[in-house]
């Protein structure tokens, strides 16, 4: 069971989901990132990696193929996920079509990578995403203090041992500010980061971090979780 952390930066043993129906691929990028440190889960479909999202919790950032027979595409695996978390994605793909790489990069990814890639390469796109954005990892229950744990692909927290469902909008706020506990995040990224689509303002942000203090504070938590900084944001504190 993981403590709530951030890695801001990339740092050795962050976990890395890789998402491919090709197994000599998957076994080219799970040589690739653990020789480099890294902790590698990985998936042949992208049914296949929302149960071990399910069971292992989830990873700092996913790198994920776009074309998967049978079953989802990687932008249908990106859709699901992102509509309870904020996991940074890679998208690799043999796919060399300049509307799909805008659609992705506006709604879906980080960064697009094209097949056949350079190990170098990608590790190097890999470092950048995490200095960028931070990492989370999770394990499949988060543990937070004594008080609180969550459960972000099951979209729930335990507080006290009482399971307090969560709606994907509040287990994606949490994520973002997870991600970076300890250090106020601006409201704007944080507008971004849960409707890419531009369609949210404060006000509605507000509403969902109201809603979501009432379910994970209460009289016998030791800390207010989530705290307004004036002209700075939000910022996840926890003991």
């Amino acid at each position: 069971m993981n403590e709530c952390h951030a890695a801001n930066g990339s740092g050795k043993g962050q976990k890395i989901l890789v998402v491919d129906d090709n197994e000599y691929t998957v076994r080219i990028l799970r040589y690739a990132l653990e020789k480099d440190g890294l902790q590698v889960m990985s998936a042949l479909s992208g049914e296949e990696a929302v149960r071990v999202l399910e069971t292992e919790g989830l990873p700092d950032l996913a790198i994920v193929d776009y074309q998967m027979s049978p079953g989802m595409t990687g932008f249908e695996f990106c859709h699901f996920v992102h509509q309870f978390t904020d996991l940074p994605v890679i998208m690799l793909t043999a796919v060399a079509d300049d509307s799909l790489r805008q659609t992705g990069l506006e709604s879906h990814v980080e960064d697009y990578i094209l097949k056949p890639f350079n190990p170098a390469v990608l590790l190097a796109r890999v470092h950048k995403v995490l200095e960028r954005l931070g990492g989370f990892a999770s394990s499949p229950l988060t543990r937070v203090d004594d008080h609180l744990m969550i459960d972000f692909p099951r979209q729930v927290a335990w507080v006290n041992g009482r399971i307090v469902p969560l709606t994907p909008i509040e287990t994606k706020l949490l994520y973002v500010l997870m991600r970076q506990a300890g250090q106020p995040v601006n409201t704007s990224f944080i507008l971004r980061r849960i409707w890419p689509e531009g369609t949210a303002f404060e006000d509605r942000l507000h509403v969902h971090v109201h809603r979501l203090r009432r379910k994970i504070e209460d009289e016998s938590a030791p800390t207010a979780y989530i705290v307004s900084k004036r002209g700075h944001g939000y910022i996840f504190q926890a003991n």
